[in-house]
């Protein structure tokens, strides 16, 4: 017995622990967590699938915003998270989504158990991929919910998805008209870009959203830049929600590897200047915003046609989804590449190595400066943004100042300007569809001017609107409708309050007027009051001066004959004030479709009916569409309810009868357009020349070329004896062509019919053409047929 054989080494197995005990240990220890002890993501009280999902894709450093806000997410308190951009706040939130259902142990039977919902496509679609990677090893459904994808494969799947990712359109619509879509077992909500989908924009559909969504239920809500509104966080109904900002006292609100700066350009110059600053840039990655849909449909055509040698993209609310998807991940592959984008891409979206952040529009207000400049400069890498203003904008700067954004100043080199304006006039002359591009870009950018809420810093009527239509190529400014009707409205108004100011002016005038004459009337009653010879003077108010008549004498001249006789003569006719003017036009009601609609079936009058007559008056039935019965139109005329079977047969029965006439005389109708048809046929076939000097019945068939039977019957008669092996031959012939055309005619008769009537009509054809009647039998056609042969032999 060996060595080996006495010690045997036994292996610790290591301790394997089922799924609840694994819930229960990892519940103890939240209460436990110390913030100041977690270096990585293993010091994190996870489950295990989650921590090879971790490893797996080299999450192993949490950030500050997943250090702070992951512990008290794990004990299930609703959670407020405000980070920088690039900090890592979709895994702040990801996680603990993934623990909650695992300790529920949620299976896809269960329906959904959680709600990610976001502002825009793109970061659902980021958010579903960062998901798919951390839930690996989780046996959960996830399910990506936004507009541009099928909804009917959506509607299908719906309940079986645990984890629905969504926009918050596409939700709603789903709650709508969904019927298997239930959330009334959800057991947490995420709203990511929080503050983006509480403002204007979505409160509607969100109220619907969060009226949909069971009260108890965890809630997390993240962003750049939190929300604080009271109004906001009552309407999600938080219970003591934590309020995480690791970057609130921070010296600065965006990532410090963030150089930012600014330049002033006026708005003619703003496409040279980016033509020049693209050309300067081939060899780095630039994401440049514009504020509307159509000026970057534009400017990528545009700049695609003049070919700066780099790669362009352009990416915009009004393409399709799947082409949406592919600009974003050629994006994020490309190197040296530059995107034009709205403010769709401003949002959450991570950008790998993205170099410069051009801002050729300002943006609405700090924080969505704050997010533009965000898609550079993530995670503790370096990045370059650059803001364009007009003279007219920089009071932008104010507002940057108070968000602790640190911005410089920078002149642009004028040396190195090309301008481009002759180039974009000379694509728009020659393509008109770019033509019309241009002009959509220039009233859209005026419209998104004008609906800027900061007056102060947006100013439509600071642009140069005919310079700015000169740089984008056109030679003749578009109208700006929406512009001239404000402008149309605001003179009106200006010019009715005038108006109302100056007839209040005249009525405290006309007051104060009537009040000094009363006055002036109790001061002097005493010097006024006639004397007692005189007669008492009636007290008026107001009186007018009575002039009495006058008359002329007859003799006067003619010249005269139109004298005024009396002055100031009042009329007992009140005027017409402005409202009995206006109720004397309108004095006709508006009437109502519903009172319409009486109106019509009291005349028994049918809605879109037309009625033709005659001359004389009658009615014109169309047949095949109306009645034409007695009976029948009786029977449409009556109002009785419901139908009265035994009256609608007697009814079919008489319609009938006028429906076979109809049909005879379509029949006729039809044959004789073939019988002119026809004749118009023979009349254009050529007629042989002979019988063209003759008439018809002058006319016969040519019988020059056949044999003279007489000398025929004489040769016959003559040779008998020396013809008879001929005889015997030539009947033997004889018999074997009747057998061979007893044969083809049987054969004939086997096909189908429409073979043979197709055959038989071309046979016609040919005989008419061809065929001669000799007046003969059958056998004495053959029998000749037969001797002219053997006569050519």
């Amino acid at each position: 017995m060996t060595k080996k054989q006495r010690f045997k080494v036994f292996k610790r197995k290591p301790k394997v622990f089922s799924e609840d005990d694994e819930i229960s240990n990892l519940e103890k220890l939240y209460d436990e967590i110390d913030r100041d002890a977690i270096q990585k993501f293993r010091d994190l009280p996870l489950s295990e699938k989650t921590q090879k999902g971790l490893q797996k894709h080299n999450f192993v450093t949490p950030t500050e915003i997943q250090r702070d806000s992951i512990m008290y997410s794990l004990r299930g308190e609703d959670v407020l998270g405000a980070a920088k951009t690039g900090s890592g706040k979709t895994l702040a939130f990801l996680i603990p989504v993934l623990e909650k259902l695992y300790r529920s142990k949620w299976t896809r039977y269960d329906g959904v158990g959680a709600l990610v919902i976001t502002p825009t496509r793109e970061l659902a679609y980021q958010i579903f991929e960062t998901l798919k990677k951390l839930g690996e090893f989780h046996d959960f459904s996830a399910g990506l919910i936004i507009g541009g994808k099928d909804l009917k494969f959506e509607k299908k799947r719906m309940d079986q998805c645990n984890i629905v990712i969504c926009t918050p359109g596409r939700l709603l619509q789903h709650m709508d008209e969904n019927p298997i879509f239930d959330c009334s077992t959800m057991q947490i909500l995420v709203l990511d870009e929080a503050d983006r989908c509480l403002d204007m924009g979505f409160e509607k559909t969100m109220n619907s959203i969060i009226d949909n969504l069971p009260p108890e239920r965890q809630t997390l809500l993240f962003s750049a830049t939190q929300t604080k509104s009271v109004k906001d966080l009552a309407r999600l109904s938080l219970t003591n929600p934590r309020y995480i900002s690791v970057h609130e006292d921070a010296k600065f609100s965006t990532p410090s590897g963030l150089v930012q700066s600014y330049i002033k350009c006026e708005l003619s110059d703003k496409m040279n200047f980016l033509w020049s600053f693209i050309k300067n840039h081939k060899s780095q990655k630039i994401l440049i915003f514009l504020s509307s849909c159509k000026q970057v449909k534009y400017t990528y055509e545009v700049f695609c046609r003049l070919r700066p040698g780099v790669s362009l993209l352009a990416l915009y609310g009004t393409l399709h989804q799947s082409r949406r998807m592919a600009i974003y991940d050629s994006f994020c592959q490309k190197q040296h590449v530059v995107l034009f984008a709205t403010d769709i891409a401003a949002r959450g979206l991570d950008f790998p190595a993205v170099n410069w952040v051009v801002q050729l529009d300002c943006p609405e207000s700090a924080n969505e400066y704050i997010h533009r400049a965000g898609r550079t400069a993530r995670y503790q890498r370096a990045g370059e943004s650059l803001l364009v203003l007009l003279p007219s904008e920089l009071k932008m700067l104010e507002q940057l100042e108070q968000k602790k954004i640190p911005i410089d100043e920078i002149q642009v080199n004028m040396q190195k300007l090309h301008s481009i304006q002759r180039n974009l006039e000379a694509l728009l002359a020659r393509d008109n569809n770019l033509k019309e591009s241009a002009q959509r870009a220039f009233v859209a950018y005026i419209k998104s001017v004008f609906l800027m809420k900061d007056k102060e810093v947006f100013n439509v009527a600071a642009l140069d609107t005919d310079a700015y239509s000169k740089s984008l190529g056109l030679a003749i400014s578009p109208r700006i409708r929406f512009l001239q009707k404000r402008q149309k409205m605001m003179a009106d108004k200006a010019k009715k309050d005038q108006e109302d100011e100056q007839q209040m002016i005249d009525k405290m005038n006309s007051d104060n007027a009537s009040e000094n004459d009363d006055v002036a009337c109790e001061d002097h009653r005493e010097e006024s009051r006639p004397s007692h010879s005189e007669e008492p003077r009636p007290k008026y108010k107001n009186f007018q001066k009575v002039v009495p008549f006058t008359f002329y004498d007859d003799k006067e001249d003619d010249d005269d004959f139109i004298v005024l006789k009396r002055k100031d003569h009042e009329l007992d006719i009140e005027p017409i004030t402005s409202e009995e003017l206006v109720t004397s036009k309108k004095s006709k009601k508006p009437i109502s479709r519903a009172a319409l609609a009486k109106k019509m079936l009291k005349k028994n009058i049918l809605p879109n009916k037309k009625v033709v007559f005659d001359e004389g008056g009658e009615v014109v039935l169309k047949k095949g569409k109306e009645y034409i019965s007695e009976l029948a139109r009786q029977y449409e005329k009556s109002n009785e309810a419901g139908i009265d079977i035994t009256t609608a047969q007697q009814v079919l029965r008489e319609e009938d009868k006028y429906d076979k006439e109809i049909f005879r005389e379509k029949i006729k109708q039809k044959h004789k357009e073939e019988r002119l048809r026809q004749k118009e046929e023979r009349r254009r076939k050529p007629v042989p020349e002979e019988a063209e000097s003759g008439s018809e019945d002058d006319y016969e068939p040519d019988v020059s070329w056949l044999p003279d039977f007489d000398k025929i019957r004489k040769n016959q008669n003559d040779s008998e004896d020396e013809s008879e092996a001929n005889e015997s031959n030539s009947q033997e012939s004889e018999t074997d062509f009747v057998k061979d055309t007893k044969k083809k005619r049987k054969q004939k008769r086997s096909k189908s019919k429409k073979e043979s009537s197709k055959k038989i009509k071309l046979q016609n054809e040919s005989e008419d053409e061809d065929y001669i009647d000799t007046g003969l039998t059958l056998a004495e056609d053959e029998e000749i047929a037969l001797r002219m042969m053997n006569s050519n032999e």
